[in-house]
């Protein structure tokens, strides 16, 4: 098979599909690979490193479709790249689609193999391939929040941890996922004080076991998030459903609730958010405030730090990555439940339900 890695297009996003460790895997089983011209080099991968690992570097985005039976990326194909996509082309990369109807009817249109990262599920029930940019984005969340809580940048003019003869700062994270826990276990480092709220006690009763006792945890309701939003200096979104867009926890009329300065970082963007108020940002303009409520919303947030991203992400997707080429997409999901469950648009027919939710739309009959 040949693959393709293009460089990503994405505003700020440095992250890189494979690296020269993926190459050397697959070259090693007879397949071609493509790597667009410098598109590893925001990870620190350089086109001679692809070129000692058996690629073939070629120029322009442009060739890398129009060459390649599969192509292997970080973030969706944005407008200039859904021309590109070609009819039965694998593209095997985060989608995100609930959050993005154009996107969703590009690839419907494009007649492709959409398998995306985020619905690859494993037989216990988590995401394999979403888990290390959920750690890397939950992390994030506590390092920017505390940033965006300076008052130069408009916020409460807090310091998380805290010092001696006055109170730390106080954190709220909506959801004790993957994002949730990473998040919460950065700001309790800070020494913040974190309360955490999720709809699962199982999963509360385990950030109880791991967590020091300056984290609290309640279950979710709206009584609850009224409740907190009004104390809390920095605010974490950080729910997931499944392929389907996330549910608005936090409505515009509670930011009126809040204090100024109060800092929203809503990681659930890539769904659409879980603040209603939450519109994608970038790196390059990372922050809006609406009723004095500073909202940090970037959708590539992993892609600041694109070395440990890059690492981390494609220790996971390389394993998938060879499947697909050695068995081709069809015996690869036949005999992979989990990379079954990341089909998501197949030749022009969407086969996960939960993006025929997202817009409304009527299942088609077989």
């Amino acid at each position: 098979m040949t693959v393709g890695v293009p460089k990503e297009i994405k505003n700020n996003e440095s992250r890189v599909g494979m690296t020269p460790a993926g190459v050397y895997e697959l070259v090693k089983n007879g397949h071609t690979v493509y790597i667009q011209s410098t598109a590893g080099e925001g990870s620190g991968f350089f086109d001679a490193d692809y070129k000692k690992a058996g690629a073939i570097i070629l120029d322009t985005i442009g060739q890398v479709y129009a060459m390649s039976d599969m192509i292997v990326k970080v973030k969706e194909p944005i407008q200039e790249e859904y021309q590109l996509v070609q009819p039965n082309q694998v593209v095997f990369t985060y989608f995100h689609f609930a959050s993005s109807e154009p996107l969703t009817k590009a690839m419907i249109d494009s007649s492709a193999i959409c398998i995306a990262y985020e619905t690859v599920e494993d037989d216990e029930g988590t995401l394999p391939l979403l888990t290390p940019m959920s750690e890397v984005a939950g992390r994030m969340a506590i390092q920017q929040g505390a940033k965006y809580l300076e008052k130069p940048v408009k916020g409460r003019g807090v310091l998380l941890g805290g010092v001696p003869g006055v109170a730390p700062g106080k954190v709220l994270v909506l959801g004790a996922g993957v994002v949730g826990i990473q998040a919460a276990k950065m700001a309790a480092g800070l020494g913040a004080h974190v309360t955490i709220l999720d709809i699962n006690m199982k999963r509360l009763r385990y950030v109880n076991d791991v967590m020091p006792p300056h984290v609290v945890t309640e279950f979710s309701n709206e009584f609850n998030i009224r409740k907190h939003i009004k104390d809390h200096d920095l605010i974490i979104g950080g729910v997931l459903l499944k392929g389907a867009k996330a549910p608005n926890l936090i409505t515009r009329d509670m930011l009126k609730e809040m204090r100024a300065g109060t800092v929203i970082v809503d990681v659930a963007v890539d769904q659409g958010g879980c603040v209603e108020t939450t519109r994608p940002t970038t790196h390059e303009d990372p922050v809006y405030i609406i009723d004095d409520v500073v909202h940090y919303s970037v959708a590539n947030m992993p892609g600041a730090v694109p070395y440990t991203s890059t690492m981390a992400l494609t220790n996971v997707t390389l394993p998938y990555v060879l499947k697909l080429a050695d068995l081709g997409w069809e015996k690869a999901t036949e005999t992979d439940a989990s990379l079954q469950k990341g089909l998501n648009i197949v030749k022009g027919k969407v086969v996960y339900e939960e993006i025929m939710e997202a817009f409304g739309w009527e299942p088609v009959m077989a």
